[in-house]
């Protein structure tokens, strides 16, 4: 979960100024900030966790941290009225916000079943759902101890992604794209190509397009596959208000103590 956070946060100055290339610096802008990227990821957490309406729990935190902007128009519009149904998106909203699914799963049909259950109170088009678990299942994969190469495999083959491209084939033609289906594959691919935690974050920024989102999906993936340096932690922590945080504290407890009682039962343990 805080590795989407900081691919959010990193990402944040880049969106509509995109930087193609791995070099910038520092790797937290002066003038970087959490986004709606995060304030949702939060809402996810903060749903599974105390089972709370994955509806209810976007729309609390997406109104407590309206201020934050960068709100898409339909889902805005979702946001501030009383409206509860879901509105056909395929935006890759869906995938940058459902780490804590990935986190919390017990098994990739888990992941699926947890991400679609965050998701389709707002983006119930398949390719929607489709993005959104695709992310989920590769946190779960990578938690598990699965590589980079069985994790592309695996879900290339389970959701028909095309995760062939190198970054370096992605950069020079990617452009702005907000859907899941044109987001989501080269945000994965820029995780599973990286050599650490840092690297996949400035793969994405480096690709272009949608930075914040783009990032924020890389970066929940290269978490569970590298885990993330401490400073790095501490310094995306300094950004957070206090509520978010706890959240972001229990989300971690939670994973934790669901890890020791795999542990107990002799299952594979996610790290």
């Amino acid at each position: 979960m805080l590795g989407a956070i900081i691919g959010d946060i990193v990402g944040s100055v880049y969106e509509f100024n995109n930087y193609r290339a791995k070099d910038f610096r520092p790797f937290f802008h002066a003038q970087a900030f959490f986004t709606d990227d995060t304030v949702c990821t939060v809402a996810v957490a903060d749903a599974l966790l105390n089972d709370r309406a994955p509806a209810v729990a976007l729309k609390d935190w997406g109104r407590r941290y309206w201020h934050v902007g960068g709100w898409g128009a339909r889902f805005g519009d979702w946001l501030s009225g009383d409206d509860m149904r879901p509105y056909g998106s395929y935006g890759n909203g869906a995938a940058m916000r459902v780490s804590p699914a990935g986190m919390l799963a017990e098994s990739a049909e888990d992941a699926i079943a947890l991400a679609n259950r965050v998701t389709e109170v707002t983006h119930d088009h398949p390719e929607g759902l489709r993005g959104a678990a695709a992310t989920a299942v590769a946190i779960h994969l990578a938690r598990a101890g699965s590589p980079a190469r069985g994790i592309r495999a695996e879900v290339a083959q389970r959701f028909r992604y095309d995760l062939s491209a190198s970054v370096d084939e992605i950069r020079p033609n990617y452009r702005y794209n907000e859907t899941c289906q044109d987001s989501v594959p080269q945000a994965l691919i820029c995780a599973l190509e990286a050599s650490d935690f840092e690297d996949a974050i400035r793969n994405a920024i480096s690709i272009g397009g949608d930075s914040d989102t783009i990032a924020a999906i890389a970066g929940g993936v290269a978490e569970a596959l590298f885990g993330i340096p401490e400073h790095v932690s501490a310094s995306a922590s300094s950004f957070l208000p206090d509520d978010m945080r706890e959240v972001v504290t229990a989300l971690y407890q939670r994973a934790h103590r669901n890890a020791q009682d795999a542990q107990g039962t002799g299952h594979d343990v996610p790290t």
